[in-house]
């Protein structure tokens, strides 16, 4: 399987400006679907073309009957699976980098002003506290409405693969599979390579899509209760400071 450093680095910049529940979910994909994707799966698969056997000789029925029994190859479709899960918090991610890149030049105005009043003989003005020591923004404002749909948006993709896994292959693989498609004359009986095997990878990979999908439904309920509150945003008389705070 291809490397996944790239989508692990971009992830982890996602991890930093997300939730509590955001972070186990993004450690769950990292390691009960990368790690385990690329470590076992893929040798479970790796002779899923060579493996599946047929009795025929007729040239192009065995092609045509592994056609018919894997449409995408569960490896593929896992691979499918995790890249457009993981879709949206790279969106989210890119909503707050232009908004703390935005928020970083408004911030550099006063700066170039205080240094013109100072060469004035003017009094300074104060920057900003809370930006340097922070580095990141709070969920408010555009920042969570964006964050809210990042969150909805990687659910509905989990509900949509998960139900598309199951049109396609059911929840286990049986060994005999009869193919009567063309160019076989008649039906033919074809032989799936591993089918146990192959079952519980289907299945854990099952298992770990919907709790994904418990952690994504629980963390809208937590900002529900949290974030989207009337006056569950507002602010204690201790922090009447200006902070960074990514809201549009």
């Amino acid at each position: 399987m291809g490397d996944w450093s790239l989508l692990g680095r971009l992830l982890e910049g996602a991890q930093e400006h997300s939730t509590a529940v955001g972070q186990v979910w993004l450690s769950v994909l990292f390691v009960f679907r990368i790690l385990v994707l690329g470590a076992a799966a893929e040798r479970a698969w790796g002779d899923e073309p060579a493996g599946f056997a047929c009795d025929t000789r007729q040239p192009g029925c065995q092609s045509a009957c592994y056609d018919s029994a894997f449409p995408i190859s569960h490896l593929r479709f896992w691979v499918l699976q995790i890249i457009f899960v993981s879709t949206p918090s790279l969106l989210y991610l890119g909503h707050v980098l232009h908004l703390l890149r935005r928020e970083e030049k408004t911030r550099r105005r006063p700066a170039t002003a205080a240094a013109a009043t100072r060469a004035g003989g003017g009094v300074p003005r104060r920057r900003r506290p809370g930006w340097e020591a922070r580095g990141r923004g709070r969920l408010r404002g555009a920042v969570l409405r964006t964050y809210v749909c990042s969150v909805a948006c990687k659910a509905l993709l989990e509900v949509g693969f998960m139900a598309g896994q199951c049109a396609l292959y059911g929840f286990a693989l049986e060994p005999l599979y009869a193919c009567r498609r063309w160019p076989c004359p008649n039906a033919v009986s074809c032989y799936v390579s591993r089918p146990t095997e192959k079952t519980i990878f289907i299945l854990f990979m099952l298992a770990v899509a919907c709790v994904s999908l418990l952690l994504n439904l629980a963390e809208i309920y937590h900002l529900a209760t949290t974030k989207c509150r009337p006056g569950a945003g507002g602010r204690s008389p201790r922090a009447k400071r200006p902070a960074a705070v990514l809201a549009v």
